[in-house]
C-alpha cells in the first residue's frame, strides 16, 4: 500500500511515524512534510492547498490512502476534490468541516442537539460588539472567539471590559486574522480543566481514541496568549472511568445522531475540545482532524496498526478497534523565541539520539539547509514525547530528552503535565 500524508508539522510527523509501523504500508509520500519526517517518507514539494497537484501527484504514484493533516484543505474541500477524482482519503468533506471551519456552525449545531457548550452571542459588526460589552450585559471574563480557522490562536479570554474592546477591534477591524474574524462569537466563561476526546468515525459508527490535556498558554501557570500548543499529556488526569461514561453518553452520542438528522457524511477524526466544569463537561470547539500536539501524545499509546481503520473509515465502512498503552505520555514543546508573536528561523539545531526507546522526538518547524544542517523553520519547532508507566516518570523523561536538544532562542514550558 502506498499512502500520502498531507502536511508538515508535528502531527504530520506523528501520523507518519504511526503509519511507518504497519506492515500494510510499502510507501510513504509526505506533502511537504519537514526534516523529521524525511527520514520516514519521501517529501514532496506540493503545498496543502495546491489541490490539483496533490490529485495530481496521488494518481501518477498510484496512492491508496490519502491522509489529511492540516484543518485548512479540509474546510476548503479537498476531500471533496479527491472523491470527485476516485482517490480515497481520510477526513470529511466540507459539510462535516464547517464544525471546525465556523465556530458559529458548530455553536449551532451543539445548541441544535442538545450537547452542553458555553452560552453566546454572535457579532457580525465591531459596533453591535463593543455596544453588547459596554451594556454590562455580559460579565467578565468572558471570552471572544474568531468564527473562522486561526492556526488555533483565535481565542482571546478578556479579564475586564478593556480587554474586551481591544480584542473586538483587533479580530474584526485590524483583521489579525484576516476573514476568520469578520464574524465572532462572545461565549460564557467556563471553569473547570480542559481536555479532548479524539473519535474516528465513518458518520455512523465510532473508535474513541485516549484521551488527552493540551496546554495552549504560551508560558507556565496557563498564563500570555495562546499558541498551537505548548505540550500536552495522555490520559487527562482529569477523566476517570465515570467522566469518560458521561463524555459518551451526553456529548459523543448526541453528536452523532446531531450527524445523522443533519445529514453530513463525515469521515474522519473528530477532536472534541471539552471543559470539564462543576456541571459536567461542556465542548468548548470542534476540530476536525488529529490535534496538535495532541496526536504526538495519542498516537504512541494506540498499541495496534490504525491504517486498516483509517483505511476502511476512507471506503466507508469503519472497521477494526483501538488497543491502547495504560502507559501515560507526555510531550513537551519547543518553540522559537517571540512565538506565537514574530519570531527569527533558520538557526542550526543540535539533536542528539534519544537514550531510551520510550522517547520519541517529533519535528514541527524544521528543515535542512543548503548545507545539509537541521535549522529551525517555524515557530514551533520539534517536541519530544516519552512514555512511562506513571505522569512524573514521564514528565522526567520528557524534560530529560528535551534538556539535550540545543537552538538558538529556544523556549519551552516547564510545567507541561503538572497542573
Amino acid at each position: 500500500m502506498k499512502v500520502l500524508v498531507i502536511g508538515s508539522g508535528g502531527r504530520e510527523h506523528a501520523l507518519t511515524w504511526k503509519i511507518s509501523q504497519s506492515p500494510l504500508v510499502d510507501k510513504i509520500y509526505c506533502a511537504p512534510g519537514n526534516a523529521g519526517i524525511s527520514s520516514l517518507a519521501e517529501c514532496v514539494d506540493i503545498k496543502p492547498n495546491d489541490f490539483d497537484g496533490l490529485i495530481d501527484f496521488a494518481k501518477k504514484n498510484n496512492i491508496d490512502l490519502t491522509v489529511v493533516g492540516p484543518e485548512q484543505p479540509l474546510v476548503d474541500g479537498i476531500a471533496d476534490r479527491f472523491e470527485e477524482e476516485g482517490l480515497l482519503i481520510y477526513g470529511p468533506k466540507k459539510e462535516g468541516a464547517i464544525l471546525e471551519g465556523s465556530k458559529i456552525f458548530a455553536k449551532k449545531f451543539m445548541q441544535k442537539h442538545n450537547i452542553p457548550t458555553a452560552k453566546y452571542v454572535v457579532f457580525e459588526n465591531p459596533v453591535d460588539a463593543r455596544n453588547y460589552i459596554g451594556s454590562g450585559e455580559i460579565t467578565c471574563p468572558t471570552v471572544i472567539k474568531a468564527d473562522g480557522l486561526a492556526a488555533g490562536k483565535g481565542v482571546v479570554i478578556c479579564e475586564n471590559m478593556v480587554q474586551g474592546m481591544n480584542a473586538i477591534t483587533e479580530l474584526m477591524e485590524n483583521k489579525k486574522f484576516g476573514k476568520a474574524g469578520e464574524k465572532i462569537v462572545l461565549e460564557e466563561f467556563l471553569v473547570g480543566w480542559e481536555a479532548s476526546i479524539h473519535i474516528i468515525t465513518d458518520g455512523k459508527d465510532y473508535l474513541i481514541l485516549p484521551c488527552a490535556k493540551d496546554h495552549k498558554k504560551i508560558y507556565d501557570g496557563e498564563k500570555g496568549p495562546n499558541t498551537g500548543g505548548m505540550g500536552a499529556v495522555s490520559p487527562s488526569p482529569q477523566i476517570d472511568a465515570t467522566m469518560n461514561e458521561t463524555i459518551k453518553t451526553k456529548i459523543i452520542e448526541p453528536f452523532m445522531e446531531g450527524l445523522k438528522k443533519e445529514g453530513i457524511n463525515f469521515k474522519g477524526t473528530v477532536f472534541f475540545g471539552l471543559m470539564l466544569t462543576k456541571k459536567g463537561p461542556y465542548v468548548l470547539e470542534f476540530n476536525v482532524r488529529f490535534g496538535d500536539p495532541e496526536t504526538q501524545v495519542i498516537l504512541p499509546r494506540v498499541e495496534n496498526d490504525i491504517v486498516p481503520i483509517l483505511y476502511s473509515v476512507a471506503k466507508g465502512k469503519l472497521e477494526g478497534d483501538i488497543k491502547m498503552s495504560p502507559n501515560v505520555a507526555v510531550n513537551v514543546v519547543a518553540v522559537s523565541r517571540g512565538y506565537p508573536g514574530k519570531y527569527e528561523k533558520g538557526f542550526e539545531i543540535s539533536l542528539p539520539e534519544p537514550t531510551s526507546s520510550n522517547i520519541t522526538v517529533f519535528h514541527a518547524g524544521t528543515k535542512f539547509n543548503d548545507e545539509g544542517k537541521l535549522i529551525t523553520n517555524g515557530g514551533r519547532v520539534i517536541s519530544v514525547t516519552a512514555l512511562a508507566p506513571d505522569i512524573e516518570s514521564a514528565r522526567k523523561e520528557a524534560y530529560g530528552s528535551l534538556k539535550q536538544i540545543k537552538f538558538k532562542g529556544m523556549f519551552f514550558r516547564k510545567d507541561i503535565a503538572a497542573l
